[in-house]
């Protein structure tokens, strides 16, 4: 993926040195800091509960709630939460409804936030939503807004959480409003929203056709999925061609100055969008099911991580949901991560059945070019008016802000949202009247649909037909699901609203994979692919099924999805070790399964090292790291002096080949793709990607590169890490260090960075490795971008042999023990006990709490 500008939404709330010194001051008070902690033992009272309903906590605070009926669980799974997590809700629901500035004051990140998610009206299609989901549906979002409402009763801010007292320095903190169901409902779309697929692959083919004229030489770029060495997750069916189309785009004028601006404004507008689940290179997750036939149990095993970005607190909670008596009328006894500020699990396993999710890549975005006069926008040789609203922005503690939001028969104009002068866009040129170029955001999400009825379909689901059924309603984001039973089946089933594309005879390709021509009706969305079309497997021959981001089926078989996927170097790496383990006759179990998870073979390494060998340094001092590669064993361990240098090499290639050729913004993050792209190149040693053209007079070739990536690295890691290659280690660098979405930014005191932040832990792994520690190769750092959120193995002949662990704990206070008490743990590749029986659980309790009736 190219480069994207990482909004890290540490706003100017403390940038102010008084209200630094305040914020340090207020901090260091005991009682500000603990003050919000919630009581977990004992009883309280809930207005609107049945019956009592009892919740208890493990060592680390995960609870179970067991409750008589679905209102009264899913009213304590609010009030739980919000104990919990409630300005974390809080932060969530202002980012999903742009009402960011509500909470932080004038700050010019926030703001364009919030013009940009008016812009694309994420809030307003989920109160479109709310009437098309079930009955049952509507009634448990709205237990869990009364359980939450009923936690915010009579608290001031300042005892909800310490963020509040915090941001209270600089704007007034009212109390907040009232949770509503639609807030749950919003959050489906900033996770869709993360999780879109190629849209950044789309606009950086266009954009690099302006430095890079030639649109076979951009496709270089963007190569096709390496199917004769990376196997789709779907591998039954044999392939029956390729409809992926690569025409030039020749009547799309991608040189034209004024589209590039438009293109490069559109770009850093979705930019601005706040990073809640992750983005960028890294976010993926990996997936696989084994059959009971090959596991020590005799039942099959589920694996999941997904691979998101990395906060304090982290992006999931674990919790059980039971009802004490489980019936139709009550039909919940499940237990997994959940989201805070969405009742019910997202990913977990009840009774009868465990699942999975991982991000399928489905192309579920396009940018259409729209010529815009005024008011109105040209299609099929007519102008038509454009869709006109207001939005008005309020603002804590200043002026409200107005913005109009333009919207086509394709969705919002995103290229006017920001006022940019810095992407050269300018008045409507005066020889050209009625050509200004736009730029609209088609995305399946902007549609109303029915994801809130897939969550709880999938927490009570038995079989692969409740999954199926479950999957008609799961339309955004688009995942795959794998799934196992306790009663001996493994499966695999694609959900999601896909767009079905028309294939145009023309020079412009409608495969989604460039921008479209707005003004060609031809180029329109036709609907969307029916369901039952969809890919899905049950019970396969080899005995495991593995759903790691790679290609769903072979090309030309089913419906499209997409073309733009990860290029398959996790799945195959899973695949290989599977394999080989059931070849010689071994049986998985939970510790093998937790072990290939945090699987550090790199790729990479084995594309580039032999390249790398080859080149002959003749300086001792430079050679000394190239010895490192000689005997290394290719795993990106974090105490390997080796794997540093490596990376460091990987990131020197990258600059060294593509930073002549691609526009700003845009250079490559070293993901799946691009190390697809380099394996393809190495063997052409004279290919016009390695010369560098800011040489005069000099033509460069693969040996250049590499010697020049050599002996680079050698030097960076010396003035960083020392010049004894022995003292050199992948984990100095790389470091997984969590950080406050709202407090953790740099500038902030020493005192809050300590309390909201937890300390950084040195981890191994890295992009497009099993254990997805992904970082930025073009950013100039190694940090961790993303991760896995969390890991769990599912045992379905035990239960309660499961695993699990999460990034960072399950309570977003700062103050708590449970805040970032699992991260050490997840570092080190560990998981924890998962108990699911009532005796398990039982067994595990530390704490207990009774939630009653209020009384009156």
């Amino acid at each position: 993926m190219p480069r994207r500008h990482r909004v890290r939404t540490a706003f100017v709330v403390v940038a102010v040195v008084v209200v630094l010194a305040l914020v340090a001051a207020a901090l260091v008070t005991t009682f500000l800091v603990r003050r919000p902690l919630p009581e977990v033992t004992g009883t309280q009272e809930v207005p609107g509960l049945g019956a009592d309903v009892q919740v208890t906590r493990d060592a680390r605070g995960v609870p179970t709630i067991v409750a008589d009926s679905t209102d009264d669980l899913f009213r304590a799974q609010g009030y739980v939460t919000a104990q919990d997590r409630f300005f974390e809700m809080d932060y969530r629901r202002h980012v999903t409804s742009g009402r960011l500035s509500e909470l932080v004051g004038a700050d010019e990140q926030a703001l364009e936030a919030d013009k940009v998610i008016r812009t694309l009206g994420w809030r307003r299609v989920a109160e479109q939503e709310w009437d098309l989901l079930t009955e049952d549906t509507r009634s448990y979002l709205q237990a869990y807004a009364d359980g939450v409402n009923a936690y915010l009763a009579d608290r001031d801010p300042g005892a909800i959480a310490v963020e509040y007292t915090v941001l209270g320095l600089r704007v007034p903190q009212r109390a907040p409003a009232a949770w509503d169901p639609v807030d749950s409902l919003a959050w489906l779309k900033a996770m869709a929203w993360d999780l879109r697929s190629n849209y950044d692959d789309e606009i950086a083919r266009a954009m690099t056709y302006r430095a890079v004229p030639d649109v076979a030489r951009v496709e270089e770029l963007f190569p096709a999925y390496p199917q004769d060495l990376h196997l789709p997750i779907v591998t039954s069916a044999p392939a029956v061609g390729d409809v992926e189309q690569t025409a030039a785009p020749a009547h799309l004028p991608l040189d034209d100055a004024d589209l590039q601006a438009a293109l490069a404004a559109a770009d850093r507008a979705l930019a601005a969008v706040p990073e809640l689940v992750g983005r960028g290179e890294g976010i993926g997750s990996n997936s696989w099911v084994v059959a009971g036939e090959h596991t020590a149990s005799g039942k099959p095993l589920l694996a999941n991580d997904p691979h998101l970005g990395i906060s304090a607190p982290g992006i999931w909670s674990q919790v059980g949901l039971r009802c004490a008596e489980v019936s139709d009328d009550c039909p919940f006894d499940v237990t997994g991560f959940a989201l805070a500020g969405l009742p019910g699990v997202i990913i977990g396993h009840n009774g009868d059945l465990a699942w999975g999710l991982t991000n399928m890549g489905a192309d579920v975005t396009d940018f259409f070019l729209e010529r815009v006069d005024g008011d109105r926008v040209l299609l099929d040789g007519e102008r038509r008016p454009l869709q006109v609203r207001t939005e008005t922005i309020a603002v804590a503690g200043g002026e409200d802000v107005e913005i109009q939001v333009r919207t086509t028969s394709h969705g919002p104009i995103v290229s006017d949202v920001l006022d940019l002068d810095g992407v050269g866009r300018g008045p409507v040129p005066e020889d050209a009247p009625g050509s200004r170029f736009e730029v609209a955001l088609a995305w399946t999400a902007l549609t109303p649909g029915r994801t809130g009825d897939a969550v709880f379909a999938m927490m009570t689901a038995a079989d692969a037909d409740d999954v199926a059924a479950a999957a008609v309603a799961f339309e955004v984001p688009a995942q795959n699901i794998v799934f196992a039973t306790t009663d001996g089946h493994i499966g695999y089933q694609a959900p999601g609203r896909v767009p079905v594309r028309a294939v145009v005879d023309g020079p412009v390709p409608s495969d989604g994979t460039w921008p479209r021509p707005g003004w060609d009706s031809r180029y329109d969305w036709q609907g969307w692919v029916d369901p039952a079309d969809m890919p899905r497997v049950l019970d396969p021959a080899e005995g495991f099924v593995v759903a790691a981001n790679q290609a769903v089926t072979p090309a030309g078989v089913g419906p499209f999805l997409a073309r733009d996927t990860d290029y398959g170097y996790r799945s195959q790496r899973i695949r290989d070790v599977l394999t080989e383990q059931l070849a010689a006759g071994g049986k998985v179990d939970v510790a093998s399964t937790a072990r290939l998870q945090t699987d550090r073979h790199s790729p990479y390494a084995d594309v580039l090292v032999p390249a790398l060998l080859e080149i002959d340094l003749d300086d001792a001092f430079d050679a000394a790291g190239q010895d490192l590669l000689r005997t290394w064993d290719r795993s990106m361990d974090a105490d390997s002096p080796a794997a540093m240098y490596f990376a460091a090499v990987w990131a020197q290639v990258l600059e060294l080949t593509f930073a002549d050729d691609l526009p700003a913004g845009h250079a490559p993050d070293g993901g799946s793709r691009w190390l697809e792209v380099v394996r393809g190149m190495l063997e052409n040693l004279t290919s016009p990607w390695w010369d560098d053209r800011t040489t005069s007079g000099v033509v460069e070739g693969r040996d250049d590169v590499l010697a020049r990536a050599l002996v680079t690295a050698r030097h960076e890691l010396t003035a960083q890490l020392g010049s004894r290659t022995e003292d050199w280690a992948w984990g100095k660098l790389h470091v997984a260090a969590p950080q406050h979405p709202v407090l953790g930014g740099a500038g902030v005191p020493g005192v809050l960075h300590r309390l909201v932040n937890p300390t950084g832990q040195p981890v191994g792994g890295g992009s497009s490795i099993v254990d997805a520690t992904g970082w930025d190769a073009a950013s100039g750092s190694y940090a961790v971008t993303s991760a896995p959120s969390m890991r769990m193995v599912v045992d379905l002949g035990d239960l309660d042999s499961s695993t699990w662990v999460n990034l960072t704990g399950t309570s977003g206070h700062p103050a708590s023990v449970h805040y970032a008490d699992q991260l050490e743990v997840w570092a080190r590749g560990e998981q924890l006990a998962w108990p699911y029986s009532p005796a398990a659980v039982e067994a595990d309790a530390v704490d207990h709490q009774t939630l009653v009736p209020a009384r009156g």
